[in-house]
């Protein structure tokens, strides 16, 4: 790749977007790609999500360093992602252009996900492995939201489905579970992965939460002028809110805007219908004026606890964009 060799590389880091399948998939295929291939000894898989994105370009990695379906970072050695927002800074995206060429710098933000854009760079290296083949087009399913329903989307039976509502669970195992499922996806297919007891029994939980969660949205959701779906609410204890619960409950709105309060910050999260056919206004690049980010169809922003009062200015303008570029 970058003509390192094992004893340069030494004990490596990799980084990788979490809770998110595409994230863990992606984690998967660089591993097993980075060590098979690459001579690297990955001994630290560190999960990362957007609540860091204010301090990610002042952040020491440990290095060697990779990073999947997460934000550039000058210091990585290895990187991989699709995220049109991905490059924070005039200074990144100036390193990112001088470095664009290297083997191990992969961006494309034409893929429907990044496990399927590092499949495809390192095909040679890892298309042998079926059940690696497999993993991938789950995740480009679920990270382009190409379900056939929204009760797929919901409460889908199919393995990949069920271990991806696992990671929605918000407790303090989650960035060990995240290195479990990892490690197991490696070696195993989904199916042995969705039927082994630690994802079954934080699947049976999840489910129910997800069931429960959805009265919290009936209760809240409102229909805005443009077929705009919008609630905010505070999930009670046992309750998770899927992103995709107004479609449940108004199938024909064009967007959604879910906003999910909870102790450690309030999430606001934006989508075009999947089930609809018209173009998105940019979601992740309007979302990126907040500090946020994400695709065309679909953004998202972790605000603390303390900035609570940029929650009406983020939804005002959300709705505005919708209701007035209607394509």
């Amino acid at each position: 790749m970058n003509g390192h060799t094992t004893e340069m590389m030494g004990k490596s880091t990799l980084y990788f977007h979490y809770p998110c399948f595409d994230g863990l998939v992606s984690a998967v295929l660089a591993s097993e790609f980075l060590e098979s291939s690459e001579g690297w000894q990955i001994t630290d898989f560190e999960p990362v999500d957007y609540t860091v994105r204010d301090s990610w370009l002042s952040t020491d990695l440990k290095r060697p360093a990779a990073i999947v379906d997460f934000l550039y970072h000058p210091q990585a050695e290895f990187w991989a992602d699709h995220h049109e927002t991905s490059i924070l800074s005039p200074s990144a995206r100036e390193d990112f252009e001088r470095r664009k060429q290297e083997p191990g710098i992969l961006f494309d933000v034409r893929a429907n996900s990044c496990a399927s854009l590092l499949f495809r760079s390192l095909r040679r290296s890892l298309g042998h492995k079926q059940h690696l083949r497999d993993m991938v087009l789950w995740a480009e399913k679920i990270d382009a939201a190409k379900y056939s329903s929204v009760k797929e989307a919901i409460l889908g039976d199919a393995p990949a489905l069920r271990i991806a509502r696992t990671l929605s669970a918000e407790d303090d195992t989650g960035q060990d579970y995240a290195r479990f499922l990892l490690r197991r996806m490696r070696d195993h297919d989904l199916a042995h992965v969705a039927d082994l007891k630690e994802v079954k029994d934080r699947e049976d939980r999840i489910r129910r939460s997800i069931l429960n969660g959805l009265e919290s949205v009936r209760a809240k959701l409102r229909l805005e002028k443009g077929g705009i779906a919008v609630f905010d609410a505070r999930p009670k204890r046992g309750q998770v809110i899927s992103r995709y619960a107004p479609y449940y409950f108004e199938p024909r709105a064009r967007y959604s805007i879910a906003v999910v309060r909870s102790d450690g910050g309030i999430r606001i999260t934006a989508m075009r219908n999947p089930w609809r056919n018209f173009r998105s206004i940019p979601l992740g690049k309007t979302f990126a004026k907040f500090g946020g980010g994400g695709h065309e169809r679909v953004g998202a922003l972790q605000l603390p606890p303390s900035r609570r009062n940029r929650v009406r200015d983020v939804v005002n303008s959300l709705l505005s964009e919708m209701q007035h570029r209607r394509r």
